[in-house]
């Protein structure tokens, strides 16, 4: 590929819950290259073949912060986010990209500690990171193959990023401290759609509630009560856009057999009630690769 080339196709092979690309590419970019600021609809990952640029942000406090980035590192764009990123001037990057979503996405980042305060992807596991790319060029060579294919690629890149990725919590939180959130965050995994509180996932791992929210806290930086909440409200949210479940559906689905309880809690978090938030994504599904750009590409 030349500069400035792009080569990119859009999934087409309908709706697959857990996990589904929506868009993948690869790109050369000429000197200065930028694209944004820009928002996206879905999680848009690149990955830096060779070559460098900036990736930048605006913090909730309106506070811009760039993050030089080289080959063999990444970027994670969350949805609705509003990103820039440019090429270098002397040494412009070539990326590998892959637009997907799924219920499964935000319980692996949170794992991971990837957020939009922490949204670089550095390698810890060569032999993961190139698995990782390599799912991501076979969604490309293999665009004209089935969707169970597609999707196949888009678990091993996923696996792949997870293996590979260096957990952000890693600098934060001892082992056993981070045993035990990685053993709270299966637990509410398996068990959201249940009635469980607080009180239970500190059970479960064998540790008082208080000194339980201080070590979850400290490593996650929310309250588990905050999790765990968040954690329903992005599976409702997910289910709401991608199935046909009433609304008092969805709720029993997230753990809330009261609708009103569930509505309350939804909007508190998504600051609209269940039904308009379903209406405001209707058709998002299938719209590929959604962006509302500011300025040009």
């Amino acid at each position: 590929m030349r500069p400035h080339e792009i080569d990119f196709s859009t999934f087409e092979g309908g709706i697959f819950t857990d996990l589904m690309p929506y868009q993948y590419g690869r790109e050369v970019c000429a000197p200065a290259h930028a694209f944004g600021p820009a928002r996206r609809s879905h999680y848009l990952f690149h990955y830096i073949l060779s070559g460098s640029g900036v990736f930048t942000t605006i913090s909730d406090e309106g506070e811009r912060i760039d993050y030089p980035l080289h080959a063999h590192e990444g970027f994670l764009i969350f949805p609705t986010q509003i990103t820039t990123y440019i090429a270098d001037m002397a040494d412009p990057w070539e990326y590998i990209w892959i637009e997907f979503d799924g219920v499964q996405v935000k319980s692996v980042l949170d794992n991971l500690g990837v957020s939009t305060v922490h949204p670089v992807y550095r390698a810890h596991d060569e032999a993961a990171r190139e698995d990782m790319a390599a799912s991501m060029r076979a969604l490309l060579d293999e665009r004209d193959a089935s969707p169970f294919v597609l999707v196949a690629d888009t678990y091993r890149f996923i696996d792949g990023f997870a293996r590979s990725c260096t957990p952000y919590r890693a600098a934060q939180t001892g082992k056993l401290h981070g045993f035990y959130v990685d053993e709270a965050l299966v637990y509410i995994d398996e068990n959201y759609v249940a009635d469980i509180g607080v009180e239970d996932i500190a059970r479960h791992i064998g540790l008082n509630r208080s000194y339980f929210g201080k070590v979850f806290k400290e490593a996650m930086g929310v309250s588990p009560q905050q999790f765990l909440i968040g954690y329903r409200m992005e599976k409702a949210a997910e289910l709401l856009k991608l199935s046909a479940l009433s609304v008092a559906e969805v709720g029993r689905a997230v753990g809330y057999p009261n609708q009103l309880h569930f509505s309350r809690a939804f909007k508190n978090v998504h600051g609209v009630s269940p039904r308009a938030w379903r209406h405001a994504h209707a058709g998002s599904v299938s719209s590929g690769a959604e962006i509302t750009p500011v300025s040009s590409t």
